[in-house]
This record gives structure tokens, C-alpha cells and sequence, in this order.
């Protein structure tokens, strides 16, 4: 049915790793490029079933089956990942948006959908999974039914962003607050929804306190400390673009009179403000590493923004810092945080890990997916 590529070694697969990285096949062939091809064992057997790329990663798998790619497929896949998310409650209560797929967790390598309320959004990380859109597009119509609202191919792959009915943004609801997300002009899909538990947990400990939230995009941490009844907040961004859907968010909620917000480079920033004031920081920045080429100045990147906000924030403050970078794993975003508290000569607590939100689940063969690190700092 599709053509076949031999493993060098059986235990390639044996460990169910989602990617087959292009050392571990007998045969190369360029030609194959964006083809379904079946992945056969050391004695011919066929143990998996992906799609071929010309790349490192030379094959990613869909199955650890023999099976084919038709409209059953995309069904089951989605249907699937829509079942799960209703299971452990993704949403509902307050929340008309999550992540109905998560790539590798879902069985859909390079494939990235979320729902705003009916408005589904995808981003295609691979040529693949781009030229897919229209079954997959197709198929979501079809499952949805009356809760399709709008389709939306936000691809680095697409040449023309493909819309169905043309809706450009929308305002959503998440744990009851209101966000306006414009998928368009917006990053990612148009709202971080990875950062949604660690929101919730920062609205739980910022009463009475003032809260300065960095890198703020759209004001999602900053909604929540207003909700969370802080003294105020205050948002910095380098985009203008961000402070306004900031400063609309805040309005939606009814939370401006203690909000100001400030088109800022935030490294400069940090280093002007009063020492001492600020109790709670966040600190939530965008990937400063892309690709392994960049991880050793994204370390450096982390370090000195810890570092800058281990030294103004004041005694009794807590820190939320994060990292978004795949290719800073758990133990060096940990340890880079490390170094900086152990620079500061400040006593400092490690209260919590942060994670993603179980709309964008783990699998344990594919420790890569688990791309958000988090912690809550106690800093005395």
C-alpha cells in the first residue's frame, strides 16, 4: 500500500519514541519526502506506519500499526482527542476553549488545533500535516457539527491563511474571566492556553499584593492577579500591539482601575525599577531558544532575567518563571534558576513546579512534548 523503510535495529521502535531519526534507517530516499510509508523491523515485519520527511527526523509516526490514512483515520484521531479532553473535563464550567490537539500526544506529529469556543485554529509544524488541511478542516465540520463556528490555517507552511467563514478573532471565556484573542495578528494560535493552571494558581496568591507581570502579551497573568484581588498590577511589553489587547482584557473584566501597563523592553525595565516594591513577578518569556544552535545564550538570557528579578523584588516576594524553549529541558531550566538565586546571596524557596495543563498532555515516551517549565520562587 505505501512504500516501506527498514530499521537498522529493532530497538528503535521498541521504545514507541514517535520520531525515527534518519540514522537509525537502512534506506534514504529523498523521493519519499511527504509520503505515508510503513516502518519495517529487522526481519521485514511492519511495525508502525508515519510519514517520511527529508530531515534529521526522517520519519514520524502516526501508528504503531499497519494501518492506511482515509477519512477513518482523522476521525478516530480527533474524536479521540476530543473524548479525552471531555473525560478530564478540559473544559466547561467557566472554560469554552482548549487544545483539541497536542501533535505527538494525539497521535498527530507536527499537528497543532485549538478550539476558541468553536473557532478552531491550526497550526501545521510540518509540510505534512499542512497538506492535510482541508480532510482535516473537513473532518472537524463533521464532528462539531452546530459548535463549528470557524476554521482558521495559521501554518508557517500556508501562502494565503486559509479561512472558513472569515472570523478574525472572538472573545473566550477561561475559568469565568473574559480574554479577546485575535488569531490573526496574535502569537502562537492567539492566546497562550498552556499557561492556564499556572494562571489560576498565581489569582490564588496575590491578595493585597503588587504584582508586575513581564512579557505580558495580552495580560492573561494579569487578568488573573486583578481577579485574585492584588493591590495592582503592572504589564510590560516591547509590543504596543500587546499592551492594547492587554489593556482590552483588563477592561473586559472590569479590573483597569488597578492596572497600568508599559511598552517596554523588559530587561530595561527590571533594571529601573525601585527595589522592593514589587512582591509578586512573573516572568514569562517567549522562546529565547528556537533551536540547539541558540541554548547556550537562552541559558545566559534566563540567568540574567532571574537574576534581575531576584534583585528588586522584595523580602517575603514570590517569583513565577517559566520557560517555553523545547530544547531547555526540566534539569537545565532548573539549574539556570539555580545559579542566578545562588548569584542573588538571597535565601530562596522553591514553593512549586509548574506544568502544562492537562489539555496538552504528556506522553512518557515523548518527554520532548513537556515544553512549558515552570517554578514559584519564595525569595526572603
Amino acid at each position: 500500500m505505501y512504500p516501506k523503510v527498514y530499521l537498522k535495529k529493532d530497538e528503535f521502535i521498541q521504545r514507541k519514541h514517535p520520531w525515527i531519526f534518519s540514522g537509525a534507517l537502512k534506506n534514504l530516499d529523498k523521493t519519499l519526502h511527504n509520503q505515508i510509508v510503513f516502518v519495517c523491523n529487522t526481519k521485514g515485519e511492519i511495525v508502525a506506519t508515519g510519514y517520511y520527511q527529508d530531515s534529521s527526523i526522517a520519519v514520524k509516526i502516526l501508528s504503531f500499526e499497519k494501518i492506511e490514512l482515509n477519512e477513518n483515520f482523522w476521525e478516530d484521531k480527533i474524536k479521540n482527542a476530543l473524548l479525552y479532553r471531555q473525560k478530564i473535563k478540559a473544559f466547561g464550567n467557566g472554560t469554552n476553549t482548549y487544545r483539541l490537539i497536542f501533535g505527538e500526544a494525539d497521535g498527530l506529529p507536527g499537528l497543532i488545533i485549538d478550539n476558541y469556543d468553536g473557532h478552531f485554529v491550526m497550526q501545521a509544524h510540518t509540510e505534512f500535516m499542512y497538506l492535510q488541511k482541508d480532510i482535516i478542516q473537513q473532518t472537524i465540520q463533521n464532528i462539531f457539527k452546530d459548535d463549528f463556528k470557524s476554521f482558521y490555517d495559521k501554518s508557517e507552511y500556508n501562502d494565503g491563511s486559509q479561512f472558513i467563514q472569515g472570523i478574525n478573532d472572538c472573545i473566550i471565556l477561561e475559568n469565568h474571566l473574559k480574554f479577546y484573542v485575535n488569531w490573526v495578528e496574535g502569537q502562537k494560535t492567539g492566546f497562550f492556553l498552556d499557561q492556564r493552571d499556572n494562571r489560576k494558581k498565581l489569582g490564588e496568591m496575590v491578595a493585597g499584593k503588587k504584582v508586575l507581570n513581564t512579557f505580558a502579551y495580552s495580560g492573561g497573568f494579569s487578568v488573573y492577579a486583578a481577579a485574585g484581588g492584588c493591590q495592582l498590577v503592572h504589564s510590560v511589553d516591547s509590543s504596543a500591539k500587546a499592551i492594547e489587547w492587554c489593556n482590552k482584557n483588563m477592561k473586559l473584566n472590569g479590573f483597569e482601575n488597578n492596572h497600568e501597563s508599559f511598552v517596554a523592553d523588559v530587561f530595561e525595565f527590571l533594571k529601573n525599577v525601585e527595589k522592593n516594591f514589587y512582591e509578586v513577578i512573573v516572568l514569562d518569556p517567549p522562546a529565547f531558544a528556537k533551536s540547539i544552535h541558540h541554548k547556550h545564550s537562552a541559558v545566559q538570557a534566563y540567568k540574567r532575567l532571574n537574576s534581575l528579578a531576584l534583585n528588586k523584588i522584595c523580602s517575603g516576594g514570590l517569583i513565577f518563571t517559566f520557560s517555553c524553549s523545547g530544547v531547555i529541558d526540566k534539569n537545565l531550566f532548573y539549574n539556570t534558576v539555580n545559579a542566578a538565586c545562588f548569584e542573588s546571596n538571597r535565601t530562596v524557596r522553591i514553593l512549586d513546579y509548574l506544568h502544562l495543563p492537562v489539555d496538552h498532555p504528556v506522553l512518557p515516551n515523548f518527554p520532548e512534548g513537556e515544553y512549558l517549565k515552570g517554578l514559584i520562587l519564595y525569595v526572603e
